[in-house]
């Protein structure tokens, strides 16, 4: 008998593992100290206590906060894994199974169709038995732009596909193989070769002059006047006709959108597809992409066979997730869009025990693990009663379902005809779609809350990060949108938090304890980190202001307790980030941004969570700009912050420096000139002068967009006045309410 070779195989770290587990312990230890020296103070005699007892408090439930944050966030380095892959060892096409790819887009002004059709293309050139791959294109706003544009992609696809096929390319998306600068031409040099490579660089610059008519053309016309929440269904297989050359299927579906009907966002239009897709191809395996999200490499579905079609991996494994990687990331990333805490660490430790969440795209995921596993005996009725009315859809539950669509004509007419049925607006009424199957309605973010219930009911995933980039997407490039995807990232998972569903008790059925902490560290960590951050911002420095000492003199052995707690954490991040291939400027820029988004989005985020469970507030779902603008990207990649947003994401940003300043300066006089005891001053306030002095030195960029920059992307001068308003009032009225 022939011995089975693993087709893929699965490395500890032990080195990494003790490191963060010996930092873990005595971090921990450190931090039982501080909790020791702060409630030490509560047990005085109260003629011993000098300091007022309330901003003492606020400083403390700020540190335990935090500490919290810590804690859960130890969860993820607890056991980092690593995978490699052998897709040498796959089997024959014809037993590879099938793969339906869906892609996502909803807003053809904010989604440029130059990058959306350049994923498509990129989906269907994929390394893989063409007619086993079926691309379906979900457009949420009905335009008759994405339609059009579909059926442009789909003609040019007709000799990207066979080309890349020919020659071996390593890159499967054309805007990325045409605009490279390295060497991608397989083992082909010749002339013919570079003839054939003219012609197609040639097509290519036809198509994206042809898509960039349709889309000019389409909104300076009244056609352009269309109601994104008011359109039937409208699905269209674009390639009908059997070609010369194998091609995979082309799907585009639009499904009916009415106002008097909650759509449930991304999640509704997944679910969608997910019906639509089981009367048309019905695969086994869905890779889910985002509409800006090109297939780079184009063996990631041969890579993640690895898993699914290894006979060593257990059943119950749900998804395979490759890491969101983005092109256009400057050297000097300032925004830190490349989210490198997540997927060069954090995922690497969810991988090991128990796998990662869902990551919104870049996952093949199991159709079984979504819909369940059903018999013949199963009770049709009781079927209905979950999946809804459709008998045909129900037959692809229930039996081997293979539709063939392309030959037989009277069968493809029926299932389109079954097809707009389930993606009627009203088709999910009393069924549990986006309650108990399919993608889950209950959280924005619906990646997140899909996940943990999966990983809940037993199921597992597993990490993927090969040194070839899979997936290649488009990052924000300014401050405005970056604040505001991350406003949107925050609320989905703190809505989980503050819900009945929250991890901490409602992820313990089939998941260990340390996977737990680490989806609760996610759903938790906007949270923590906005009300923490806050209380650093601002409770010591009204304190330093009025002269008040939070922190222990100098010369005190209990100092030593929070400069080991600093000292700590910050070798240990910046540990990670060499550790990472990162140089020693991200450490500096991701300290940056945390602030930022700390006292910015995470507390809107959170601020919306709220009102949403008040009721005063719908949840809404915002697509990120992907529309790139000349001058932001310049700045960007000069590493120039471009302060052109809302006053409200300005506002506190810039009042929490002001703040700082005025604490700073004004302990600075009154140490140098007012104070006859100078030493002693420095020595009683010299924890909450650092604190300070390390917040304004962590975003010198605010106090340059505020003070020394003249160009258009710097801080206006209202949003700066607003901030000197709500800095004098916080000084104020914290003042008299603390000291």
């Amino acid at each position: 008998m022939e011995k089975s070779f693993p087709l893929h195989e699965c490395h500890v770290n032990k080195v990494t593992i003790i490191i963060n587990r010996t930092h873990a312990i005595l971090h921990s230890i450190a931090i039982l100290f501080l909790i020791h020296y702060r409630l030490s103070f509560f047990f005085q005699h109260p003629q011993n206590i000098t300091i007022p007892t309330l901003p003492w408090l606020l400083i403390f439930v700020s540190e335990l906060i935090l500490s919290f944050a810590w804690f859960l966030q130890q969860a993820c380095r607890w056991r980092p894994v690593y995978r490699n892959v052998f897709p040498e060892r796959l089997p024959v096409d014809d037993k590879l199974p099938a793969i339906d790819v869906f892609i996502c887009t909803a807003d053809p002004k904010k989604e440029p169709s130059v990058e959306v059709m350049n994923t498509v293309i990129s989906a269907m050139a994929l390394d893989y038995p063409p007619e086993k791959l079926h691309v379906y294109i979900s457009d949420d706003a009905g335009s008759d732009v994405t339609l059009r544009c579909t059926k442009e992609a789909w003609n040019f696809a007709k000799y990207w596909v066979p080309f890349r096929r020919k020659y071996g390319l390593l890159t499967a998306c054309p805007d990325v193989y045409f605009s490279s600068s390295e060497d991608d031409n397989g083992d082909y040099k010749g002339s013919e070769f570079k003839a054939e490579r003219k012609k197609m660089e040639e097509k290519y610059e036809v198509l994206k002059q042809g898509l960039r008519k349709i889309v000019e053309g389409h909104f300076t016309t009244n056609v352009a006047i269309n109601n994104t929440r008011d359109h039937p269904t409208i699905i269209e297989v674009i390639n009908k006709e059997e070609d010369e050359v194998k091609m995979p299927q082309l799907i585009y579906v639009s499904r009916e959108k009415r106002p008097s009907h909650n759509h449930n966002f991304k999640a509704g239009a997944l679910n969608v597809l997910l019906r639509v897709s089981a009367m048309i191809s019905n695969s086994s395996y869905i890779l889910i992409l985002d509409c800006d999200m090109y297939c780079n490499d184009p063996t990631s579905a041969r890579k993640a066979m690895c898993f699914h079609c290894d006979s060593q991996t257990p059943s119950s494994l749900a998804f395979v997730q490759f890491p969101q990687t983005f092109r256009n990331i400057s050297q000097d990333d300032i925004y830190d869009n490349q989210i490198r805490f997540a997927f060069k660490v954090h995922w690497y430790g969810f991988d090991g025990v128990g796998g990662p969440i869902i990551s919104g795209s870049n996952f093949y995921i199991k159709r079984e693990a979504l819909l369940g596993s059903f018999n013949k005996q199963q009770d049709y009725m009781a079927l209905k009663r979950l999946f809804g009315p459709s008998n045909d859809f129900i037959k692809t539950l229930v039996e081997d379902y293979k539709p063939r669509f392309i030959k037989d004509g009277e069968s493809s007419r029926m299932s389109l005809e079954n097809a707009n049925i389930l993606a009627s607006c009203s088709y999910e009424n009393q069924t549990v779609w986006g309650s108990k199957v399919g993608f889950l309605y209950f959280s924005v973010a619906e990646d997140y809350f899909t996940g943990l219930n999966l990983h809940r009911k037993g199921w597992k995933s597993v990490y993927l990060n090969p040194e070839r980039q899979q997936f290649l997407g488009t990052s924000t490039t300014n401050l405005n949108d970056s604040l505001i995807q991350w406003t949107r990232w925050t609320s989905g998972p703190v809505t989980v938090a503050l819900s009945r569903f929250c991890p901490l008790t409602y992820g313990s059925l089939k998941m260990s304890l340390v996977q737990v902490l680490c989806y609760s560290e996610l759903a938790f960590m906007p949270l923590l980190n906005c009300l923490s951050l806050w209380g650093f911002a601002i409770i010591p420095q009204l304190c330093l202001f009025n002269g008040i000492p939070l922190y222990p003199k100098v010369s005190d052995p209990n100092f030593n307790i929070f400069s080991v707690i600093l000292v700590s954490s910050i070798l240990k991040s910046l540990y990670e980030v060499v550790t990472t291939g990162e140089q020693l400027k991200v450490w500096r820029n991701e300290w940056r941004i945390w602030m930022m988004r700390s006292v910015t989005c995470y507390t809107y985020g959170c601020f919306d969570v709220i009102l949403n469970k008040l009721g005063m507030k719908e949840a809404t779902f915002l697509p990120t700009n992907k529309v790139t603008d000349d001058e932001q990207v310049k700045l960007y990649e000069m590493g120039v912050f471009d302060f052109r947003t809302a006053t409200v994401f300005l506002a506190p940003l810039v009042t929490v420096i002001l703040i700082n300043i005025a604490a700073f300066v004004g302990a600075v006089v009154k140490a140098l000139v007012v104070d006859d005891d100078g030493d002693q001053y420095w020595e009683k306030m010299f924890g909450q002068m650092f604190l300070s002095f390390f917040i304004l030195i962590s975003n010198f960029a605010v106090i340059e967009g505020m003070i020394i920059r003249r160009d258009k992307a710097k801080i206006p001068l209202s949003s700066t006045l607003w901030s000197v308003v709500f800095s004098m009032f916080i000084l104020l009225i914290g003042s008299v309410i603390l000291c």
